[in-house]
């Protein structure tokens, strides 16, 4: 098989089918059973969650993961937020002519294993391949299926007092991409928290009724993100600066560049807004697990009215935080 993808491997002919075989119909799927344009699945009666979502990293592999496991855990991570069991997945891949076919398996390779540990299964899929230059490498976007076991997603009931809990550090994607590009001579110890919640989750929503919504922060961070919800919703939100978990190195990394580890991306990492009273148990459930073992209470709903995210500082001082504003840098997810 040839080394390098070209742009006979996306005409549609003899090497786009070599390649679909022998790269991700070996990988995804069965050799023996015949191709069809459309998978046929098994959906049970009751409300289902569908999500898309695309992903252009760059670098493609960086510490902690690359494009192909960001690609399953960001669409599971999207499901599982939304109170929905995830089942299916389709990815549809953007190709550069030139692209290593190595690398290709390393990706898709990546996928499998990322898939596998969610119960995913991955039905459908399309491929194109665009000239030299007209893409960095492989984009990959993705549709997933989920659905509601127990019932429609979190209670969205919210309530003065409600606990704002996120299950771990902030800001270690963001950190791990840029200096895995190696533009401004950085270096760190630091990895993407990347990884699939949905058992995690999924365990919290089984054990408890208390919980009102929970959302992933990816791009734009956990400022902008409990700004949504606040906006949303018309809550006034306070979370305290001194218990935001970030690390050394993130804070370290944040200091030399100027940039904010509250707008710094994360793609392995939840909010959670929970009653008061469940707070504490919400807390011990996300701590049995390694995505979750340093999940923390950061704030709390103070009021329902203007729709507003403040920081309370150790001096007690506050400050109204916003939506990113502008790009703090690019390609992340």
């Amino acid at each position: 098989m040839e080394k390098l993808i070209s742009l006979a491997h996306g005409d549609g002919g003899e090497l786009s089918h070599r390649l679909i075989c022998d790269v991700f119909i070996d990988a995804f799927g069965d050799n023996n059973t015949p191709l069809f344009d459309a998978a046929a699945l098994t959906i049970p009666t009751g409300k289902i969650a569908v999500t898309t979502d695309s992903f252009v990293i760059k670098p493609i592999f960086f510490p902690g993961g690359s494009i192909g496991k960001l690609a399953v855990a960001g669409t599971v991570n999207d499901l599982a937020v939304s109170g929905a069991r995830p089942v299916y997945l389709t990815c549809g891949f953007i190709i550069e002519e030139g692209f290593p076919i190595a690398e290709l398996r390393k990706v898709v390779a990546d996928m499998v294993n990322e898939a596998k540990k969610t119960g995913v299964k991955i039905v459908a899929g399309d491929t194109k391949v665009v000239e030299c230059g007209s893409a960095d490498g492989v984009y990959i976007n993705t549709t997933g299926i989920g659905i509601y076991d127990k019932n429609a997603g979190c209670s969205l009931a919210f309530t003065e007092g409600d606990a704002i809990i996120v299950s771990g550090s902030i800001g270690d994607h963001g950190v791990a991409v840029l200096t895995a590009r190696g533009e401004l001579g950085i270096h760190s110890p630091i990895e993407s928290d990347c990884a699939s919640l949905n058992h995690m989750l999924g365990k919290v929503l089984a054990s408890t009724d208390g919980v009102r919504i929970m959302r992933d922060p990816t791009r734009g961070g956990l400022a902008t993100t409990l700004v949504e919800i606040a906006e949303d919703f018309h809550l006034t939100m306070k979370i305290n600066e001194s218990d935001l978990p970030v690390k050394a190195e993130v804070h370290g990394v944040c200091d030399l560049l100027g940039f904010d580890p509250l707008y710094l991306a994360n793609e392995g990492k939840a909010i959670l807004i929970v009653a008061a009273e469940e707070k504490d148990k919400v807390i011990d459930i996300l701590r049995e697990f390694p995505e979750g073992k340093d999940a923390v209470v950061i704030g709390t709903i103070i009021a329902k009215n203007k729709g507003q995210l403040l920081l309370e500082t150790p001096l007690g001082s506050k400050r109204l935080l916003t939506r990113l504003s502008g790009t703090m840098f690019p390609r992340i997810c």
